[in-house]
């Protein structure tokens, strides 16, 4: 009887010692608290470029709404200079897919950049710039953008009746390029006339 009342007794002796020493410590390592742990996709290079390329974006949107083809003109110049100089070889190390269908997007929003340099016209300027917003969207989607949040709005009559358009817009307040505020039929009446469709958010 002597042997297993023993037996019993190195046994608790046991527990108690690991309840002492070890679960304390269990304990205070579940209390630790940690935040969410995000990283850049991207290096600070690349974020950069892609911050230029949308200021000369915006830059040219402001012109829009200003009817000022000249600064149009120029933002648009700085855009296809910062384009060339866009660091998309980076997104090789992905994968080769993803490469290649932001460098065809990158490829028509120069495109149509230099398509817009050589109008005379600001409607036709105007169709020149909404082409290059539906190539940087899909370009910033395909990237997976880090920046601030964009906005993709919509006008319903860009260009006339049922003759929509899109743009990006760095806030979520309506400033419409398409109609802007010197509109040779409705002047500044139709300056906020649009929707938000769609935000980019960073990844």
């Amino acid at each position: 009887m002597k042997k297993p009342l023993l037996i019993l007794l190195i046994f608790l002796i046991a527990f108690c010692a690991y309840w002492f020493l070890f679960k304390p410590k269990a304990e205070h390592a579940a209390d630790v608290k940690t935040g969410p742990l995000t990283a850049s996709t991207h290096s600070a290079a690349f974020n950069l470029g892609m911050d230029s390329l949308m200021t000369a974006y915006f830059t040219m949107k402001d012109a829009f709404v200003n009817a000022d083809s000249s600064a149009a003109k120029a933002a648009c110049a700085k855009l296809i200079k910062l384009a060339d100089s866009s660091r998309l070889a980076e997104l090789k190390k992905d994968t080769a897919a993803i490469y290649e269908s932001a460098l065809a997007q990158l490829g028509d929003v120069k495109a149509n950049a230099a398509s817009l340099i050589t109008q005379t016209d600001l409607k036709e300027m105007k169709q020149d710039f909404r082409m290059i917003g539906e190539s940087i969207y899909p370009l910033l989607k395909t990237i997976h953008y880090e920046g601030k949040t964009l906005y993709w709005q919509n006008c319903p009559m860009a260009f006339g009746e049922n003759k929509d358009a899109n743009w990006i817009s760095s806030t979520r307040e309506i400033v419409n390029p398409y109609l802007g505020r010197n509109h040779p039929e409705f002047k500044g009446t139709m300056l906020h006339c649009g929707e938000l469709k769609d935000s980019i958010k960073a990844q």
